[in-house]
């Protein structure tokens, strides 16, 4: 069929290049898009398929002002970005379903995804204390202590088509993608268009500072994707913010990006993109455009897009970019308006202003990233964390006990903790990493204080994992990561670490006098991500800063200091050195930044690139078209989402006489649902693992195991910071309701299935809020949830339990568990008619009668509800 946008397709000046041009629809309305909404008009004209992609959604788009806020409309990015732990369960359903259709005759090669898909392969091993030579050794032993994992990965890289896998010891998955995958400007079959990306990984949105849309979606609608559906979004607002004023000679991008997070969270604008424009913009270069764009996540908007511009222009030159490249960048962008140019004001439409001056440094917690502290009224804000009752911001200590000094012996000298002490200090793989200013601020930083006689106490946790190698290679071009080395900031690995819960365990003496004083201690770190219990359970209080203020506050060895004040520390002669003695400026760290970083970065990428993992490259992998499980594998398992799968499909079922698995409160993280750090030896999962004769050293971690559901199914609310309201105190228990009993979570799963008995979980507001992760969805799926009903949901994982056929139901609105005096202990019945529709209102049943609201947007959700998901949707399609 003739694509109904084929009059759009104009041609560059060699005629070689074709593309659709918007401009030719010679509509007005197209000239007041903003830019971002530009690139999605660009891909609905192209992927117009009549089917998934309508001429009418591309009118919609086009008619923005009017559409915003009410037309969904679809959005096929130009690619997929998947990192191993959040991708190897993506891969292992693509495995999974090539056995379903061969079952039925239907040849599994035709499994594939159909959108490009990138896969960056991380092996992370967190080894502290040790010389480099050992460190290579470990994380040596790490490679193979993951081989499963591996070679099922390689066996990806050649079973799939459209598949590309990044192998370890490469970098990290943002910064791979901002240094290496992105073009800005895709070309394929003869067509340039817009790049654009979704991602498994919560930092995808750092590719907007590039000027390319993306952001981060879950692990089940990555692979609708990949096999070939579009995003599907309400048409969204856009807010401008305005760049004005001179930076702080103190700030950092870190300090900007957590100035425009209060300001936008205060505006209201989740679910809208942002999109930067002004004359502040020249003094953000693009790492500190990344940067910010990072963190849209923590004012819930979609994006926060930076149009590319001269400065972007300029980046890309001292990157892997060749002349040519950029020179058909530049004309297509300008060809198709996405180029933006800040010298006309009259092009800048009416937004709001953020002045660049009133950015001052912060940070975040104790254990909530939008809790910004300033660093000068960080002393007196401890203090009154201390003295508040427990909550977001309090821990209740009295006052007789908030003095309370504890000393204790590290290698064979005594110390002492305080409430405020440091215990961890982590530089991690995240949105800073990526980021040459603020690297090198951190490393000019160490030097000095290095130079002027100070150190950091040995019993501190100190790390750093960079984004990639690229971040070891400036650091030691500019000779500042020996500095860093001195202060114990040694390289322990390659990707997400200690802000997943990845962390070396504390010394012995050090756990043991936090306790025995009942201390808060602390643990500081770059990354953005800190919530309680997640860094170490011992280390209450966890702050987010820049990577030069983790330093800084490892030196001092305590949060209670105003750096303003009092010493950053006291060298061995008695002199007392302050902040602001070792503080480097800005332009020092620029000067660095422009002689010796941006362009090396790119040439030791190549190299590296091209040398590849030795281990990888020896690896031999399966070469059949269907994966050969093996049934002894602890990591790698074929899940059940595809048993019984027949080409009929049944008419809902009304779910009858269900108990309520999990009555919960407030804000229920994925964390909550589904933890990514290490597995306590006293879980279901151990018991598993212990069942296959594995020892406590070689559990691993739940992130490393996402491709065993036996294992996930059984880590599923395994939070030892769950609060189950059926059993009034934290942990990864509930009440089996038929015999009163309390269980583990797992446990009284296998009952309720043994009796056939269906089940809901019971939940408040925001329920699912956090990181976005498919297992805290394909979890309850396994366990046997078929609804869950809450006050309201956190949109993302609300889609991944349509995405598994789970029904997110939510009470009306002004009525609650509690309002309608709901104890969690009644018998539920759900009727769902055979006609189901989207945002349907439907009577529940526990003795009394209620009515609760349907969250399915659209006739898609309801489809994947009525299939039971997405992969049986999928699945059935090709049968």
């Amino acid at each position: 069929v003739e694509h109904p946008f084929n009059h759009l397709i104009d041609t560059l000046k060699d005629g070689d290049r074709k593309y659709f041009n918007p401009q030719k629809l010679n509509d007005a309305r197209y000239d007041k898009l903003p830019l971002s909404i530009r690139v999605l008009l660009e891909a609905a004209i192209r992927k117009c398929d009549g089917f998934y992609v309508k001429e009418e959604d591309v009118h919609n788009i086009l008619d923005w002002s009017e559409q915003q806020n009410v037309a969904e409309v679809p959005f096929p990015p130009a690619r997929v970005l998947l990192q191993d732990f959040t991708g190897i369960p993506a891969m292992v359903d693509l495995a999974a379903m090539r056995d379903a259709v061969t079952k039925h005759g239907v040849d599994p090669g035709l499994v594939n995804p159909v959108c490009p898909t990138d896969l960056i392969v991380h092996i992370v091993l967190v080894i502290v204390f040790c010389r480099p030579e050992t460190a290579l050794k470990n994380q040596e032993l790490e490679l193979i202590r993951n081989k499963e994992r591996l070679q099922f990965f390689k066996w990806c890289s050649k079973a799939f088509k459209n598949v590309n896998v990044v192998p370890p010891d490469v970098g990290a998955v943002h910064q791979l993608n901002l240094e290496y995958l992105s073009q800005v400007v895709q070309e394929s079959q003869g067509f340039i268009y817009p790049d654009s990306v979704v991602g498994t990984d919560s930092h995808t949105t750092m590719i907007n500072g590039l000027g390319i849309l993306g952001w981060g979606v879950g692990g089940i609608e990555s692979e609708a994707v990949m096999l070939g559906q579009p995003i599907s979004l309400t048409l969204p607002q856009v807010v401008g913010c305005r760049l004005v004023g001179s930076v702080n000679i103190l700030a950092t991008s870190i300090d900007i990006v957590l100035g425009i997070t209060k300001h936008l969270r205060q505006a209201g604008i989740a679910g809208k993109f942002v999109e930067f424009f002004g004359p502040g913009m020249s003094q953000l270069s693009v790492p500190d455009r990344t940067t910010i764009a990072n963190m849209c996540p923590e004012y819930n908007a979609t994006v926060s897009f930076f149009p590319v511009d001269h400065v972007t222009l300029k980046h890309f030159k001292q990157t892997n970019f060749t002349e040519e490249k950029l020179e058909l960048l530049e004309a297509y962008l300008k060809a198709v308006k996405l180029f933006r140019s800040y010298e006309d004001s009259s092009e800048d439409p009416q937004y709001s202003e953020i002045n660049l001056s009133s950015m001052v440094p912060h940070v975040s917690g104790p254990k909530r990233p939008q809790d910004r502290v300033a660093v000068s009224s960080m002393k007196e804000d401890f203090q009154s964390c201390l003295n508040e009752k427990v909550g977001f911001k309090g821990f209740h200590i009295s006052k007789e006990k908030q003095e309370s000094l504890v000393p204790f012996l590290h290698g064979g000298q005594e110390y002492e903790l305080a409430h405020g002490s440091v215990v961890i200090a982590a530089v991690i793989s995240c949105t800073n990493n990526c980021n040459p200013s603020v690297m090198l601020t951190a490393g000019l930083l160490a030097k000095k204080a290095v130079e002027a006689g100070l150190i950091v106490k040995p019993y501190i946790r100190t790390s750093l994992a960079p984004g990639s190698g690229m971040v070891t290679h400036y650091l030691n071009t500019s000779g500042v990561l020996p500095y860093l080395s001195q202060l114990g900031f040694e390289v322990i690995g390659y990707g997400c670490a200690t802000c997943v819960g990845n962390t070396a365990p504390l010394p012995e003496t050090v756990s043991e006098a936090i306790k025995e004083g009942d201390l808060v201690a602390c643990g500081v770190l770059s990354g953005n991500r800190h919530f309680e219990g997640r860094l170490c359970d011992c280390v209450r209080a966890n702050y987010l800063a820049s990577p030069p203020l983790v330093v800084a506050y490892a030196i001092a060895g305590t949060v209670s200091i105003n750096f303003e004040k009092e010493p950053l520390g006291v060298t061995s002669e008695g002199k007392e050195v302050y902040l602001r003695d070792v503080w480097p400026t800005r332009e020092e760290v620029q000067q660095i930044e422009q002689d010796k970083v941006i362009s090396s970065i790119f040439t030791e990428l190549r190299a590296r690139r091209e040398k590849g993992n030795t281990f990888w490259n020896n690896l031999e992998c399966p070469e059949s078209v269907v994966f050969p499980w093996d049934p002894k594998s602890t990591y790698i398992r074929s899940p059940s989402f595809f048993n019984k799968l027949c080409k009929e499909v049944q008419p809902p079922q009304s779910i009858e006489n269900a108990h309520a698995l999990l009555f919960l409160g407030d804000k229920v993280t994925t964390d909550h649902i589904s933890p990514a750090g290490s597995i306590a030896r006293v879980s279901a999962a151990a018991k598993y693992l212990l069942s296959k004769r594995l020892t406590p050293r070689e559990f691993n971690s739940y992130g490393a195991r996402r491709g065993n559901d036996a294992v996930m199914t059984r880590g599923t609310f395994a939070s030892i910071k769950l609060q189950n309201r059926l059993i009034g105190k934290p942990g990864p228990k509930t009440v089996h309701i038929p015999s009163g009993q309390t269980l583990d979570v797992f446990e009284a799963v296998e009952r309720y299935q043994r009796d056939g008995i269906p089940l809901i979980i019971l939940a408040g507001k925001q329920y699912g809020s956090g990181n976005s992760r498919d297992w805290a969805a394909k979890g309850p799926y396994l366990l046997g949830v078929r609804a869950v009903i809450a006050e309201s949901f956190e949109k993302m994982h609300k889609n991944h339990l349509v995405g598994m056929g789970i029904a997110p139901l939510q009470f009306l609105p002004g009525q609650s568990a509690d309002s309608l005096e709901l104890c969690g202990k009644e018998k539920f019945t759900i009727t769902l008619p055979e006609d189901l529709s989207p945002k349907q209102m439907l009577t529940t049943s526990s003795g009394k009668t209620f009515s609760v609201t349907t969250l399915f947007d659209n006739e898609m959700d309801v489809a994947f509800y009525r299939h039971g998901g997405l992969l049986r949707y999928v699945a059935r399609t090709m049968l």
